[in-house]
């Protein structure tokens, strides 16, 4: 695409310092194929990381505390046509006890999961988000899906922190090809909602949806831009035998790495994680997550006899290991990557927020 790796330099230091003006660049960088080109992009990245976020990589204990979902999604293993699944909802104590385990491995934010629960009680979470700030001082990030303006509003007077919501695609043909049911309009309105509630907000895409393109890749990462996210989970989409789009074809690890690479050189200094999904294809890619310009690792929590039921895709990492050595783990991914974990709460360190 470039004819010299000088001139990709070029290209990365006008994408680095005009985003909003850089939709084409964006594209052209992410049909890269040649790799001594592709090291370019994630060095830069990389060095867009340091300067931004440090050396340090964060961790965030994952609790998934319910697969139910009332959804009908064409890519999730959840989704509620999904017959062979094994539906659970833990326990407020099965919730306690996982979280007294992540804050005993110094763990300082706990990430409570759902798929999107029409039976979820929002008094039952607000309950547990206050039981768990009292005793504990986690920070929290909730990631439980559409909710109303009421129910977020009530998890956050009671001590929530951050919302993952996750928009997948901002492509319109791509979306509405990809759910029944559910909007685009409805995903955005949310997302409003929590950034209107002073969360912290996370939102993020799967590379390798059906009729996904670079122009909505490029669309995507500059969405992220202009919303100007605390947080930003991108991961490939893999294939699960349950749902509609059991026969297409994984995502590019390549092309998950590019935008990565690309959203952390256009938004800075949003927390990026290399995701679990990363960790799923066969081959364990996280640390090249980190070389590429993520800065968080999230160790799972959730009790072994549901670890294996939160299958949102087949071949999930870390299902079967104690969640002591997946920490270990985590530390041993850090060190290859020439950094090392940061143990703090890792609160959004955009200017906006003023933390102690």
């Amino acid at each position: 695409m470039f004819n010299a790796v000088g001139g990709l330099q070029d290209t990365l230091n006008r994408v680095y310092e005009k985003p909003g003006e850089s939709f084409n660049e964006i594209k052209r960088l992410l049909l890269l194929e040649d790799e001594k080109e592709l090291e370019v992009l994630f060095s830069f990245a990389d060095k867009v990381r340091k300067k931004f976020v440090g050396e340090g990589v964060l961790l965030r204990g994952l609790v998934e505390f319910s697969n139910n979902c009332a959804n009908s999604c064409f890519y999730c293993g959840l989704n509620k046509q999904n017959s062979c699944i094994k539906r659970y909802r833990m326990t407020k104590d099965e919730i306690m006890r996982a979280v007294d385990d992540l804050s005993a491995m110094n763990i300082k934010t706990v990430v409570l999961q759902s798929g999107e629960d029409s039976e979820l009680e929002p008094l039952w979470l607000a309950g547990i988000i206050k039981e768990i700030k009292n005793n504990f001082g986690l920070a929290i990030t909730l990631s439980a899906g559409e909710k109303p303006h009421d129910a977020y509003k009530l998890w956050r007077d009671a001590g929530a922190d951050r919302y993952l919501l996750k928009i997948e695609t901002t492509d319109l043909q791509v979306y509405a090809a990809a759910h029944s049911g559910r909007f685009i309009e409805s995903r955005l309105k949310c997302l409003d909602d929590l950034i209107s509630l002073r969360y912290q907000v996370g939102s993020g895409v799967l590379v390798g949806l059906r009729g996904q393109t670079a122009d909505s890749l490029a669309r995507d990462i500059l969405f992220f831009k202009d919303k100007n996210f605390d947080m930003i989970g991108i991961g490939p989409f893999i294939p699960h035998t349950g749902t509609f789009f059991s026969n297409d074809k994984p995502g590019d690890i390549r092309l998950t790495l590019k935008v990565i690479a690309l959203t952390r050189i256009i938004t800075r200094d949003a927390h990026l994680p290399a995701t679990t999904a990363l960790g799923s294809v066969g081959t364990d890619y996280r640390i090249e997550g980190l070389k590429s310009g993520a800065n968080v690792l999230m160790p799972n929590f959730t009790p072994p006899q549901y670890k294996a039921l939160y299958e949102i895709y087949p071949g999930k990492a870390c299902i079967k290991e104690a969640s002591e050595k997946c920490v270990l783990c985590m530390d041993e991914k850090a060190k290859i990557s020439g950094r090392f974990l940061d143990y703090s709460a890792g609160h959004s360190i955009k200017k906006r927020y003023l933390f102690n």
